[in-house]
């Protein structure tokens, strides 16, 4: 799971038409939490041990207990100044590498894009790094022992494979409706396990993580409003600004 800054609440600036980040809460991606809800009803009907893992600032410690609220079982949190805003590459290392201390799993689940970037890319390099099949645009996912079956989203068709674990399988929103974790949810949350590593501890040094994308820019698209106010009762400002679009070509 990634955690990311609220989306909602981001602002811009007018000049420079950058995003101000500075101060937003964080939390988990959307799709990062159809992936947990999807382990978590699994879970609930098959009898498994879900793990939230996720790579990132000492921020994690709070942002992780929701999650473990709404029904993870414990959590692995890789912290290490060298993570803070990773790219996809450096982060399928870490959660490779992490994967592998906790002696793997038989199923593991991402979103299939983060809310922030969506690069769509840890998924694949993840599967890459640890040698095992994926199954990328899943909409609807059924275990029946150690084969998955997963009903895929391919654009304007759908796709049914059958594949057995272990796998990872990157999940889209049109799977599930994530829970709400009750508040007394989430204050036991913290009982739960929790282990923190850095880089160290999986055996990974700074180095490795020299990044492969670097970001340019970012930029809100460029506006250019008139900022024309129509007064006058409803008839007569919509008459007005029909009049408007008119002139400028907008309307017939």
């Amino acid at each position: 799971m990634k955690q990311v800054v609220d989306l909602q609440q981001i602002r811009i600036k007018r000049d420079t038409r950058e995003p101000v980040l500075e101060g937003l809460p964080l939390l988990f991606g959307d799709m990062d939490k159809n992936a947990l809800e999807e382990a978590v009803r699994i879970k609930e009907k098959h009898g498994a041990t879900v793990t939230v893992l996720s790579v990132g600032t000492p921020k994690l410690k709070e942002t992780v207990l929701e999650a473990l609220a709404i029904g993870a079982d414990q959590a692995t949190l890789v912290i290490d100044p060298v993570c803070d805003g990773s790219d996809p590459a450096a982060t399928a290392l870490v959660l490779a590498e992490a994967v592998k201390k906790l002696g793997g799993g038989d199923l593991i689940l991402v979103g299939e894009g983060s809310a922030d970037n969506y690069s769509g890319q840890i998924g694949s390099r993840l599967a890459e790094a640890l040698d095992v099949p994926q199954v990328t645009y899943v909409r609807q996912l059924t275990v029946e022992g150690s084969t998955i079956t997963a009903v895929r989203d391919i654009e304007n068709v759908l796709e049914v494979v059958k594949v057995d674990q272990p796998v990872i399988v990157s999940v889209t929103s049109e799977i599930n409706k994530p829970r709400r974790a009750p508040l007394t949810q989430i204050l036991r949350a913290s009982r739960k396990p929790m282990n923190i590593w850095t880089l160290k501890d999986i055996g990974l040094t700074p180095d490795r993580l020299s990044p492969v994308h670097r970001v340019v820019s970012n930029l809100a698209p460029r506006q250019q409003r008139k900022g024309i106010l129509f007064e006058g009762d409803l008839d007569e400002a919509v008459g007005k600004l029909a009049d408007a679009l008119r002139k400028e070509g907008a309307a017939p």
